[in-house]
């Protein structure tokens, strides 16, 4: 019997070994999914090669992360930052810290994350490893950027955000810039070209918008080297964004047509609607309405060919406000009734107060004072598009005057954009879209109201019980080290002690002190369809719009409106 355990041993090893390489084939044919299976079956049919083991967990973490199953990534990442700590594979740990640190930062955990980094940082820099300083850099700088971009929720423009999304953008910054001399020294323009684009997002969020225009010429440049289209376009984007902040809106409005046309190059229908939404919004600020209408239009049409119900209602929000600042009262009725539809059919609470008050200061600038009924049943009973629609208001009273006019449109666009940047009195969940699906809550949490009383008379007690847990926790995956999935263990091949337990202990701290971070809710964040760029200059428009009436405004007679001039 003994002799033949060695020849099966040997196909079992073989045989995982082949499953995990054609793993390794699929996933970087871009078939993930396929690649998993191949990877979970070498698993179960185990290796005692902890080498193949370790680059198992890598691939597989790998994969999960490119499936966005983030949680299964960081369960097999941990497994490889683990294993490669107790076997002294120093390379293998820098590449499992970079990927825990990635996944971290994803999951929203980005204490944890800048641990990792900090981890993959100093590994690299005792084995004089170039190539991983500057991707440790790059990932530090992501991991601050996604930091400071996280808190930037509540609305306010780029440069006006807390200061602790600025000091966390600060810090991205300077590792984007130092991760920028080492790709120079190296020659790797690729890499150069991912770090302006980066780099100049930062200073955009900071509020710096020349640097940023810099940044992102130069990140153009580079991408036209490769023929990269997909960067080019993001390039021309985000350089049509800073440009609206320097108040440069005809050269934004340039590189957003550049970017239209990268986009139907690239037959990419929702960045087109994008590109379209932001010339809309482009030539709202130009006061060119018309054009506006017309980009806004060929938006509408994409949201509506794409089901992008939320970019629809933006749409004839746009739609709406275009129209009432060209005067065309009905027809911005007719968007702001559309506008309440869909807000009403999304349940978008926000959009829907917005939409009816809308309606109710366009009714009173028409004088329709008749009831909301009469105003339904003109639409229910017509079929015909708007513009068709000022037909059927012949017959209704004249507009008031201009400067009551402006009076009503200034207040409801106002309280519009209160309701719109900020919507923390909801009843819904306050957990952001990137927060882990598995951060579950703890289960003095879950326990009805009268079993977890005497917890929350107390909460630092709460905190306390809830921390050692979490402490207990890691302590027991520290002490655990034999229960790698996929491990066949023999005496002749024991698994070693891990090394020191300052990395660990770090962790620690962090997951302790994220508990805190758990008890505050984060704000919603604003429910943004395919169709909708990340920047749509609410504020700007506003306050283009908010100049423009200043200057419409006339001295009417005192019997002509109560209203009184500024």
């Amino acid at each position: 019997m003994p002799c033949m355990i060695t020849p099966f041993l040997g196909r079992m090893e073989s045989s995982c070994l082949d499953l995990a390489l054609e793993g390794e084939r699929l996933c970087k044919a871009g078939d993930y999914r396929a690649g998993v299976s191949f990877f979970e079956s070498a698993i179960q049919v185990g290796t005692e090669d902890l080498q193949i083991l370790s680059a198992i967990y890598s691939q597989l973490g790998n994969a999960y992360f490119h499936l966005q199953e983030y949680n299964k990534a960081l369960e097999y990442h941990r497994h490889d930052l683990t294993l490669t700590r107790t076997i002294g594979d120093e390379l293998g740990e820098a590449k499992a810290s970079g990927n825990l640190g990635n996944t971290l930062k994803l999951l929203g955990r980005y204490d944890e994350a800048v641990v990792c980094c900090q981890r993959h940082l100093e590994i690299t820099r005792a084995m004089y490893d170039k190539v991983g300083q500057a991707r440790a850099l790059y990932n530090f700088g992501n991991v601050y950027h996604a930091k400071g971009k996280s808190i930037c929720w509540s609305g306010a423009e780029p440069g006006d955000f807390p200061e602790e999304a600025r000091i966390a953008l600060r810090k991205a910054a300077q590792y984007y810039e130092a991760n920028l001399c080492l790709v120079k020294e190296m020659g790797d323009r690729a890499a150069q070209g991912r770090t302006y684009g980066n780099l100049g997002n930062t200073y955009y969020l900071l509020g710096d918008f020349q640097t940023a225009v810099g940044a992102h010429e130069k990140r153009l440049l580079i991408a036209k080297e490769f023929g990269d289209k997909s960067a080019e376009r993001r390039a021309h984007c985000n350089l049509g964004n800073a440009h609206i902040f320097l108040n440069q809106f005809e050269v934004a409005a340039g590189h957003y047509k550049r970017t239209l046309q990268l986009a139907r190059l690239l037959k990419d229908r929702a960045v087109e609607a994008q590109a379209c939404y932001s010339l809309g919004n482009t030539y709202t600020l130009l006061q060119d309405y018309e054009r506006a209408i017309d980009y806004h239009l060929k938006h509408l049409v994409i949201a509506q060919d794409l089901n992008d119900r939320v970019g629809e209602g933006r749409a004839y929000w746009s739609l709406g406000n275009a129209h009432t600042a060209l005067g065309n009262h009905e027809q911005a009725m007719y968007f702001a009734e559309k506008h309440l539809e869909i807000a009403k059919e999304t349940g978008d609470k926000s959009s829907e107060v917005t939409a009816r008050m809308n309606l109710s200061d366009l009714r009173l600038v028409v004088g329709l004072k008749a009831s909301s009924n009469l105003h339904s049943n003109i639409y229910r009973n017509t079929n015909m598009n708007s513009s068709a629609l000022p037909a059927l208001y012949q017959n209704y009273p004249d507009l008031p005057g201009e400067d009551g006019f402006f009076d009503l449109l200034s207040r409801f666009q106002g309280n519009r954009m209160d309701d719109q940047r900020c919507s923390l009195l909801d009843g819904q969940s306050h957990l952001p879209d990137h927060s882990s699906p598995s951060s579950t809550p703890p289960v003095a949490e879950r326990k009805s109201i009268s079993e977890s009383e005497p917890l929350l008379q107390d909460p630092g007690h709460f905190l306390e019980l809830l921390a050692s847990s979490q402490a207990r926790r890691l302590d027991d995956q520290r002490v655990s080290l034999s229960h790698f999935p996929g491990l066949r263990l023999s005496t002749s091949n024991p698994l070693p002690t891990p090394g020191d337990e300052v990395f660990f202990d770090m962790l620690v701290k962090c997951q302790g002190s994220r508990l805190n971070d758990q008890r505050c809710s984060a704000p919603v964040s604003t429910t943004k369809g395919p169709t909708m760029p990340d920047e749509d200059f609410f504020s700007l428009i506003m306050r283009s719009q908010s100049n423009r009436m200043e200057e419409q405004r006339v001295l009417l007679p005192p019997t002509a409106t109560q209203s009184k001039p500024d």
